[in-house]
């Protein structure tokens, strides 16, 4: 009761709601009710005493131990269907001080629980129920007294007209760089004839033999974009069919049920991207064909990539590196909900159809979509890459590649709300795609400026790193919100905050890593690039495909 825990009831998927007035003359709605109050020392009143001028004592805990349910229906006597359906369910907490279980009365004194009690206590719980036919109130619109009474609806316009603005400025820097910056350089560069010329300029133009270099561990980037993809789908048709009520609340459980669905059966799409990926990212796994009697001549350095190829080993990971963390984190969260006796806990049955649905179901997706993701020709390149990497200046500090990531965290976590409605929810969903991809298009173009062109791992990390900034706070809400004391509590918090972290991390990768990719092939293609033959190439035999 100090704590202010509350009871949450439900009766045919509504909540029982407990509703009171509050400023302005408005009527809150909440969704539970405390177990009871608490008066201090100082005789003020926390939490719930304030309803009732009874709750008096100092240093005393009122316990509400009675209920007054008000349960409201539509009858369907007048529409011709049999029945009634429910619409409202309201109750009232109050404190009785129950003496006699066979003569209870409702006019008895609060039930008073003194601070320095230490004996044992015998209560009684009571509840009264009346019925009420309101035909006003149709069953499809039964949510609504509980959403409209939010007090946080106006927050949360606020708060997504925040954000609203940091889109608007963000998209106005890129128009800027693309439309004047970047047009006036491609335009300047083409009137360049000669290669001395060209090499006296500066800016982005000076990397082109180098941007599309291959990144250090272009597997685990590949597999990163797989992963991420397949939860960026997953996410955004399980809001988008939550916004056209296809997902009602009522139906406890829906949500997640539909994003575990769509997850199994998007294997395809995580083995198709990760694959191409791969092979673009890396430049190795290139099928080398033949036109006519001539060979198609390659570096060496490639061909022998090209003998290191590994797509079986590309897909394993697609398959198993992310999801086998998020199950064995969340088998041991409920392994200890096992041994507390928790209600929460899910059945050893269910544990085991959702395996047969992993391995049934999206093993062998993932490997259809590799597949025939190893089967498409890579993204092709406007320009050659050299042969001989080019040394990169000395960097500022704000362009060094942890900076750069650190700051571009901060815009897309600049905002935070809790959302109540899907509609809200996927319009900040698609604010937060918007805001993370228009920070790394610039963040990217300025380290590009620089004449670092390392990119690909810095697209991926920039508005990634929002998942770190998430974590922080979860920490920090921890300490600051929460008041738990037990070990199994505390793990379980943390158990379920780094799947959410997780989750989120690579959500928010895969869509700014194409808008980068994207913006830096287009400003690439506007280029004459007069490279000339590489002496380093030399005829090869033909080797087969490798998948």
């Amino acid at each position: 009761m100090q704590l202010n825990y509350q009871h949450h009831w439900i009766i045919d998927n509504m909540p029982v709601t407990w509703c009171y007035d509050v400023e302005d003359g408005q009527k809150y709605c909440n969704p539970g009710f405390p177990i009871g109050c608490f008066v201090a020392l100082d005789g003020r009143p926390k939490d719930a005493c304030i309803i009732s001028s009874e709750f008096n004592k100092k240093n005393t805990f009122y316990l509400f131990n009675h209920v007054d349910i008000t349960i409201t229906y539509h009858s369907g006597k007048d529409e011709n269907w049999p029945g009634a359906r429910l619409v409202t369910a309201r109750l009232e907490p109050k404190s009785y001080k129950h003496t006699d279980i066979n003569k209870l009365t409702c006019e008895e004194p609060p039930m008073e629980i003194p601070a320095e009690t230490t004996s044992k206590l015998d209560l009684i719980y009571s509840y009264s129920v009346k019925f009420e036919e309101n035909n006003n109130i149709k069953w499809a619109s039964r949510w609504d007294y509980i959403l409209e009474s939010m007090p946080h609806t106006n927050i949360q316009w606020f708060s997504i007209m925040n954000s609203l603005v940091i889109v608007l400025f963000l998209s106005g820097m890129v128009a800027m760089i693309l439309l004047r910056t970047l047009h006036k350089d491609i335009a300047r560069y083409n009137q360049i004839d000669s290669s001395e010329d060209a090499q006296e300029e500066f800016g982005w133009k000076l990397v082109h033999g180098d941007v599309f270099r291959p990144p250090r561990k272009g597997m685990l980037l590949s597999v990163f974009l797989g992963q991420g993809t397949q939860i960026f789908i997953m996410t955004f048709i399980t809001l988008f069919l939550a916004c056209l009520g296809f997902l009602s609340p009522a139906n406890r459980g829906a949500l997640m049920t539909c994003a575990v669905v769509l997850w199994v059966l998007l294997g395809t799409p995580a083995g198709y991207v990760s694959a191409r990926m791969y092979k673009t990212a890396t430049q190795i796994c290139l099928k080398v064909g033949t036109q006519g009697s001539k060979v198609l001549m390659i570096p060496q350095a490639e061909s022998q990539q090209i003998r290191r190829c590994k797509p079986v080993l590309n897909c394993l990971y697609v398959i198993f590196c992310f999801p086998r963390i998020v199950f064995a984190d969340f088998f041991i969260m409920n392994l200890i909900l096992w041994v507390k006796g928790s209600s929460a806990a899910i059945p050893f049955g269910t544990l085991v159809a959702i395996l047969a649905m992993w391995f049934g179901i999206s093993v062998p997706l993932t490997f259809v979509g590799a597949y025939f993701g190893f089967k498409e020709k890579p993204i092709e390149h406007p320009v050659r890459t050299n042969q001989i990497p080019r040394q990169i200046p000395e960097q500022s500090f704000f362009t060094k590649p942890l900076p750069g990531i650190i700051m571009g965290g901060i815009l897309p976590f600049g905002s935070h709300q809790m959302y109540y409605m899907f509609g809200f929810l996927f319009l900040v969903f698609i604010i937060l795609l918007i805001t993370c991809s228009e920070a790394t298009v610039l963040l990217c173009y300025f380290h590009l400026c620089a004449e670092d062109y390392h990119w690909w791992w810095r697209s991926f990390l920039t508005s990634s790193f929002t998942a770190v900034y998430l974590f922080i706070y979860a920490v920090h809400y921890f300490y600051s919100k929460l008041q738990i004391t037990g070990t199994a509590s505390t793990i379980l918090y943390f158990g379920y905050t780094m799947i959410m972290v997780l989750i989120f991390f690579l959500f928010t990768a895969r869509p700014k890593c194409v808008v980068v990719k994207f913006a830096v092939v287009r400003s690439h293609i506007n280029v004459q690039c007069g490279c000339r033959s590489d002496p380093s190439l030399e005829v090869l035999p033909a080797i087969p495909d490798p998948f």
